[in-house]
Parts: structure tokens; sequence; C-alpha cells
């Protein structure tokens, strides 16, 4: 396979996707939902977007009832209220069936797999657009935006930030970067990577944040303090590709790393280059001098809930992670937190890693108008607008410029430092991981990779390996 090939998937591939959530499907059913080995051309397109014709109208799908599969979560918890304004609006019910996170993507790859179209629209990360966009489970939703007859003259796509539209987009290509090829998500709601710090502590010590990376860590390890239970920096450490690329994956680049590169035909694992392999080092060090004692095992909610109970001075991860800590009535330090972009790269950049929740249309689906103009309500400008002013702890970060400008940055008296951090990143905030089909795998095991240099593992040894068994891993489907 060439480095311009469109990747398709072997069954090996496609009973290796299944795991990501480790959902157990039959292989001859999922064979069957894909086109493969059946003799079928993959999922329905009937009802595409080439057959809305006519003036652009909400009501074109009057009547119809759409499932949605979502997740609990403060975006999903801010729009719930407004789905009878959406029927009014279109005449669409919506029926939202809620799993939890941890079974969410599980529930989600069986569903999608299945070919039944028994869900028209679904919440997904943009990771998981290149597990589930190369076996043609999704709908490109370019030809959607494009067509005046189905979205709405108003809809504004460009308002939706460049580095969200651009990594919900990309063409299957290895090698290809982000932005390429069709429109598989639209950005609902998102986070950038970037510190929260307690400002309260800070002021009584008369400290700022460090703005470079060998500073954040002299600053992390003098504010731990052992015997009183409390340390300067906390940050993922579980075995999870969830590990890599919040805070770890902002850093990383902006220290001028990066993960692959594209060397003829194949990708190159690049994350045990020099300067990638002094980075690891310094961030593993950090872990240990200044991060919680258990960090092998900390996910998100651990990070906060201690920067919220004043145990860890400073938390690397999501704004929209932080932001709820510091809202009256959550947290022991609510009101006392602020926020900073985190240390600039030694050429002054500020590039910084970004997870989006975003909304997706079933290609199985059998009702994509309807489906369609669900994503674009729940997308535009006055669903966004209404769902931050459902209260603070509710929908940060919105992904349309206007909306932050407008309704949201009304919201950030209390929060110092939120919106100028905001943007300093945005301009730079994207997915900065190369894409790729084994992104999961790869990612786990370099998540596995640092613990390894944590508890003893020479870093350089430990990523050579890594880097030579990934560069395996994401050019196999080949």
């Amino acid at each position: 396979m060439t480095g311009r090939e469109l990747w398709t998937p072997t069954r090996r591939d496609l009973l290796r996707m299944l795991g990501v959530g480790g959902a157990a499907v039959g292989a001859s059913s999922l064979l069957a939902a894909c086109g493969l080995g059946t003799g079928g051309d993959g999922p329905a397109t009937e009802n595409g977007a080439a057959e809305v014709t006519g003036g652009f109208d909400w009501r074109k799908a009057e009547g119809t009832e759409i499932s949605v599969l979502q997740t609990p979560h403060p975006y999903q918890v801010a729009f719930q209220p407004l789905l009878a304004e959406f029927t009014e609006l279109t005449g669409i019910t919506v029926k939202a069936d809620l799993v939890a996170e941890a079974d969410y993507f599980t529930r989600l790859n069986t569903e999608l797999a299945s070919g039944a179209g028994n869900y028209d629209a679904f919440m997904t990360g943009a990771y998981f657009i290149w597990t589930y966009g190369p076996p043609g489970w999704m709908e490109d939703l370019k030809p959607w935006l494009e067509n005046s007859s189905a979205t709405n003259p108003d809809y504004d796509f460009e308002d939706i930030y460049e580095g969200l539209r651009r990594s919900t987009s990309w063409d299957f290509q290895v090698g290809s970067p982000l932005g390429t090829g069709g429109q598989w998500a639209i950005p609902w709601g998102f986070e950038t990577n970037v510190l929260c710090y307690n400002k309260t502590e800070f002021d009584r010590r008369g400290i700022r944040p460090a703005e470079t990376f060998d500073d954040l860590v002299q600053l992390a390890t003098d504010l731990t303090d052992r015997a009183n239970n409390t340390y300067g920096i906390a940050f993922r450490g579980s075995r999870s590709w969830a590990t890599i690329h919040p805070g770890f994956m902002t850093q990383f680049t902006r220290e001028g790393c990066t993960d692959y590169e594209l060397q003829g035909d194949q990708l190159q694992a690049t994350m045990n280059s020099p300067q990638a392999v002094d980075f690891t080092r310094k961030w593993v060090e950090l872990a240990r001098a200044a991060g919680p004692t258990s960090w092998t095992t900390y996910e998100y909610p651990d990070c906060t809930g201690d920067l919220g109970a004043g145990t860890a001075m400073m938390v690397y991860d999501a704004d929209s992670a932080t932001y709820p800590q510091n809202i009256a009535g959550n947290s022991a330090q609510a009101g006392n937190l602020a926020w900073h972009p985190g240390p600039a790269g030694p050429d002054g950049s500020y590039d910084t890693n970004l997870w989006t929740w975003s909304l997706a249309m079933n290609s199985a689906s059998q009702k994509k108008l309807a489906a369609w103009l669900f994503i674009q309500w729940a997308t535009g400008k006055d669903a966004q607008t209404k769902a931050v002013q459902t209260g603070q702890a509710g929908f940060a970060d919105p992904t349309r410029a206007s909306v932050f400008e407008g309704a949201f940055k009304q919201t950030l008296g209390g929060f110092p430092g939120y919106q100028e951090t905001f943007e300093k990143v945005i301009g730079a905030t994207d997915i900065k991981f190369t894409p790729q089909t084994q992104f999961f795998e790869t990612t786990e095991e370099w998540a596995v990779a640092l613990q390894d240099i944590y508890a003893g593992q020479d870093a350089k040894t430990r990523l050579d390996a890594l880097a030579a068994a990934n560069t395996t891993a994401v050019n196999r489907a080949g």
C-alpha cells in the first residue's frame, strides 16, 4: 500500500476496531455490515443529501422520530431542556438513549457495526472517526453542509473554530493530515488543555505560573510538601490512551516533538527522537517529584478532585474539566482557581491539543434529513447560545467563536485567566496527533511506556522499543 491509498480494513482490522470498547460482535455480522466478504456495498446510502431539493425549511422532515445515542455529559445535560424547542421548530421528535461513558463506545461500536441503523445520530470524539470512518459507518456531512436545500443559510459553518473543523475531517489515507477528505462530524463542545492553578495559594506565596517547561518542573517541585499531603501538579498517568492526549501531548508538541513522520509510503514513529526522549524523561521526573503518589492510576477526575480539595496546586488538563471546580458548592477551592496557558515552547509556541465531543450521523440511518436537521440545530448559534446560558456548569467550551465572544464570555467574571488563556491558545489548538487507524492501541502502549519509565526503565531504551512496535502497528493495515 502506498502512502496515498485509501485504507481498506481487513477482517483482523475490523475485529480489532471493535476491541476499542470491548464490544463482541460476530465476525460474519460485522463483515456483512461493512459489505466485506458478502458481496455487499457497505451501509445503505438512501435519502442522501443530493435528494434534498427546494428551499431550506426546518419542517421538511416533520413527523419523523429520530433516535440519538449519547453519553451523560454537561453538554448533553445543557441541551436536554432544549429538545422541546427543536421539536417545536421542526416537528421532529428526538428519542435520546443515554449510556454511561464507561460502556458508551462498546455500545456505539456494536450499533454501527451491525449496520441496522437503530440510531440516526450519535456523540463521538474526533479520534473515533479514525476507527468508524474507514469501514463506512459514518455519513460524510460535507454534502449536507454544501446543499442549500438542506442547510440553513444562517448556519455559518466557518463560525466554528478552524482547528475544530479541521480535526473532524480526514481522507483516511496514510500520511494525510487532518482537514482533508470528508467532514465526518460537527464539533459540538470542546476543551483545550491548559494549566489551572490555585491562585489564592500562589498569591499568598507571591509566585506566578511558570512560562517555560523547565521552570514548571522547578515550581511544581517547590510546591510539593509530602508531609502535609500537598503536591505541585496533577496530570493523568493511568494505562490509557487518554493519558497521552491532554497535558502530555500539548507540552510534547510545544517542545518540538512529533508522534509520526511519513517516510516514503510508511509512517515512522518518532516518539523516540532525541527531543522526545528528553521531554519524556522530564515529564516522568515531574510526575515522580511533584505529582500524586499514585500517579499511575490517575485519570482526570482524580486530578481535578485533588485540585478542588486543595491537595494539588496545579492541574495540566482540559479547561472544561477544571472549570466546574471553581463553581461555588462544587469544591473546597471554588473561587480560588485561575487559568494559564501553560509553558510556551522554546520557540514561543502555544500549540495545544484538543478534545471535542461532536455529533455525527450513522451512514445506515434511514432518516438522514431529520438527523441532519438535528445536528445542525444542536451545533448552531441559537442553540449553543441557549446552552451556555443554562448555568455555569453547563457548556464549556462552545465551539463557535460568536457564542464564546457573546454569551459564554459573560459567564467568566469569576474565572480569572480563563478567557485570556483561551484566546492565547485557540489559534494553535487542534489535534496534534497524526491520524491513523491504530490510534487507540498504539497510544495506550505509549501510556504503558510512560509507566515503565516511571518504574525505572531507561527512557531511551523504552521509547526505542515503543517506536519500533508502533511503526509496525500503524503500517500493518497495508
